[in-house]
């Protein structure tokens, strides 16, 4: 009776916290079944699973690269798409293969997509050849949905789970397409009344469409990535599909209706977001792949060229460049740093004890973090600090410390992730000086020369006794020889031909939100159709193929790599999770797909084990320079 009266006291939702124990957890499934679901979930990314991931089983059958992988919504059926045209199905539990549906495509397949609700038997999928096509995997090889109104590749599909009929694709024309196959269609450009997004209209007439995804709990929401770095989510509801090419143009009208600014919402890490002129230069970045995390509040996005970035879609804020935090003096009080020989003196109210004293286990992180920085090892040195906050949070000394690892290091997007460190470390005490002064060289080396002067004249403010400080009189030296220098680029560039943003997309660039994590470790500048997604459903890590052959697993909290294993003779493109239990599948260059699971073996013939290596090669790759990864990218296998 007591097992009974427990088991309707509990609810699934709020189970994750209730057992940390595995063998718990299984008893509690064998007690009480309507937990199972949230035990397999729970079970899915634990560390016991995670550890003894490694590859299980090899899929062979297609004769070309394996460029898209889809699980099926139960995760019972596994779908692919190759450039030797053919769609296949497979049970990757018996390692078999169900279908082979000869396409008639005649280009590349880029995307595969269970459409929701049919029972897995609707396959949509995307091509080179600039059609997408849909089968029913019960009645015969011929399609029975076809479209061709993209003007270039289609490169990806997305679906709701609201929607079983309506789909959507991305196309490298910039045009977006909203397809119900329930509808008959003609594919005539006179009348297509299927187009919902036309990038070009407000970019220009090179914008591209690389990848979409449909928020899989507010479905209104619809989710581009462009050959540019700028994430797009745009509120569905607003939008129309029109015969006109200028849908999302200010002046352009939905039907009488003028389309409302508010419509659209962008997304791009602060130290690439150009928001203060209309001319730009050609952005060599684009975006491979974006996704939304399983409860809707955040967008994974996998960057070309770049690193992978999440984005808060609840708490997200446009970049902070200079914002000091306010500093008043507060009453004489004693220094502890001094028992014996106390003396008073006068110091800020947000001066925070913090500095001083670190528990144990912390400081042992905060010595080992600055033994390595000292030996240049930054890229374990940075790792050994976001360890330590990730235990606790509330030490300044460690986002100082990692900022001056990352400013060392000078990977993509180091200098800005060196000054986020030194917001959070002044936001926790507003006295540190040395956070201070970083700040104002990160602002430097970011190419805000004028910030920089301000964030320097305001420490001399603030610290009188530090104005005729050497390296206060150096960086001060250093930012007027800045400055003069960008103002003679600024005249030099002022002779090339570059890009005039429309005013509606320099208000929505202006608009940008900031980025809230950021992994790093990846390669990801030889094929576009790279994609990064959540491992878990909480998102407890983050996994994406790399040019160096690999696939990466980072830990969410830490934005530590956990694991990097061989997974292709070339290039890793797809690592998809299957949705429920710990399994992944990945594909690329090799003509098969590999099945990764927690095995009961020792070895872990796949592991990476000299994984700095491996980032550091990869860093070096990203740095190639941009005309030869546009060459690239148009002679690559698959992207």
């Amino acid at each position: 009776m007591f097992a009974l009266s427990s088991a309707s006291m509990i609810n699934p939702k709020n189970y994750d916290s209730r057992r940390n124990n595995s063998t718990l957890m299984l008893f509690d499934r064998y007690m009480y079944p309507q937990v199972d679901y949230a035990i397999r979930r729970r079970l899915q990314t634990h560390p016991s699973h995670i550890q003894r991931l490694e590859l299980e089983a090899v899929l062979n059958g297609h004769e070309g690269c394996v460029n898209c992988l889809e699980w099926s919504t139960n995760g019972r059926l596994l779908a692919s798409g190759s450039d030797d045209f053919q769609l296949c199905l497979w049970d990757p539990f018996r390692r078999k293969r169900l279908h082979a549906i000869h396409t008639k495509h005649y280009g590349n397949m880029f995307s595969v997509k269970f459409l929701p609700k049919h029972n897995d038997a609707l396959i949509a999928t995307a091509a080179a050849d600039k059609s997408v096509m849909l089968f029913d995997i019960n009645s015969s090889q011929e399609a029975i949905y076809t479209c061709h109104c993209h003007g270039a590749r289609v490169k990806r599909l997305a679906t709701a789970p609201d929607s079983p009929y309506v789909f959507w694709s991305a196309g490298e024309d910039g045009v977006i397409l909203q397809l119900d196959h329930r509808e008959k269609h003609t594919c005539r450009s006179e009348d297509n009344r299927v187009r919902l997004i036309n990038l070009t209209t407000y970019i220009d007439t090179n914008a591209e469409a690389k990848c979409i995804a449909l928020n899989p709990v507010k479905t209104e929401l619809l989710a581009v990535g462009a050959n540019d770095p700028y994430a797009r989510i745009y509120d569905r509801r607003m939008l129309t599909p029109s015969s006109s090419a200028a849908v999302l143009a200010a002046e352009s009208f939905d039907n009488g209706r003028p389309i409302p600014k508010d419509c659209v919402n962008y997304f791009c890490p602060g130290h690439i977001n150009k928001n203060n002129s209309k001319v730009i230069e050609h952005e060599p970045r684009a975006i491979t792949y974006l996704t939304f995390n399983p409860t809707g509040t955040e967008l994974l996005v996998n960057m070309g060229a770049e690193h992978i970035y999440l984005y808060d879609l609840l708490n997200a804020e446009q970049p902070v460049f200079l914002n000091l935090p306010e500093f008043k003096l507060a009453a004489t009080t004693c220094l502890e740093a001094e028992p014996d020989n106390c003396a008073e003196v006068t110091i800020p109210k947000c001066s925070s004890s913090n500095r001083r004293k670190l528990p144990e286990n912390i400081d042992e992180y905060k010595k080992l973090g600055n033994e390595l920085l000292e030996n240049e090892q930054y890229l374990r040195a940075i790792n050994t600090y976001s360890h330590a906050i990730g235990l606790e949070s509330q030490w300044p000394v460690l986002y100082l410390n990692r900022a001056t690892a990352y400013m060392r290091r000078l990977w993509f997007g180091d200098v800005y992730a060196a000054l986020r460190d030194c917001h959070k470390a002044l936001r926790l005490d507003c006295s540190y000086i040395k956070a201070h002064f970083r700040l104002a060289r990160a602002l430097l080396e970011l190419g805000r020369p004028q910030e920089a002067d301000e964030c320097l004249k305001e420490l001399i403010r603030r610290f009188p006794s530090y104005a005729n400080n050497h390296g206060v009189l150096m960086l001060n030296k250093d930012i007027k020889e800045n400055r003069q220098t960008t103002q003679s680029q600024q005249q030099a560039n002022e002779a090339y031909n570059r890009l005039e943003l429309s005013d509606d997309e320099f208000y929505w660039r202006s608009k940008a939100k900031d980025y809230s994590l950021r992994f790093v470790g990846h390669c990801n500048i030889t094929t576009d159709i790279k994609e990064a997604n959540y491992f878990g459903y909480n998102g407890d890590y983050i996994v994406a193929g790399s040019d160096d052959g690999n696939f990466f697993i980072w830990d969410r909290k830490t934005c530590n790599i956990h694991s990097v294993y061989k997974a292709d003779s070339a290039i890793v493109n797809c690592v998809v999770p299957h949705p429920d239990i710990c399994m992944m599948a990945t594909s690329g260059i090799d003509h098969n797909i590999k099945i990764w699971s927690p095995l009961d073996g020792t070895t872990k013939p796949n592991a990476v084990t000299g994984i700095e290596h491996s980032v550091e090669s990869n860093q070096m790759k990203m740095k190639t320079d941009p005309f030869d990864i546009s060459t690239r990218n148009l002679l690559c296998w698959n992207g």
